[in-house]
């Protein structure tokens, strides 16, 4: 059972920047990917960064394309995503997921939140104008 912590979210100024880490422990395979989806209040569920665990391939929601950038540390089983000018439109909680030992090795079958088993409890992320 893979366990997901995610930590460095907050306040933060439009244009300023944050870093999202999500930890996962327990996981025992080197396939598939992880990803970070999104959530603001009244509004569903959204893919914003996926990264798939060997090649590293990486995709992005056209949303934060050029301004967030997702990366792993694939020894200390560790995914980050760099948030970098930040809008008030990018605030709500960020979840980390894992999709478990998946053989896909295309990212753009990770976009979706059904490809995910795992989840972590959201780190709220708000960009003040």
């Amino acid at each position: 059972q893979v366990q997901l912590v995610e930590s460095g979210g907050g306040l933060v100024q439009a244009g300023g920047s944050l870093r999202l880490s999500c930890a996962a422990s327990e996981r025992a395979f080197s396939s598939g990917a992880m990803g970070w989806f999104r959530q603001a209040p009244s509004k569903e569920r959204e893919f914003v960064a996926t990264i798939t665990w060997i090649v590293g391939s990486t995709a992005y929601a056209n949303s934060v394309k050029g301004r967030f950038t997702i990366s792993r540390d694939n020894a200390k089983n560790t995914v980050y995503l760099q948030m970098n000018s930040l809008k008030p439109e990018d605030t709500a909680v960020y979840y980390c997921a894992d999709s478990g030992p998946k053989l896909y090795s295309s990212s753009l079958y990770y976009r979706t939140h059904l490809s995910y088993e795992y989840w972590g409890q959201g780190t709220q992320v708000t960009v003040s104008s």
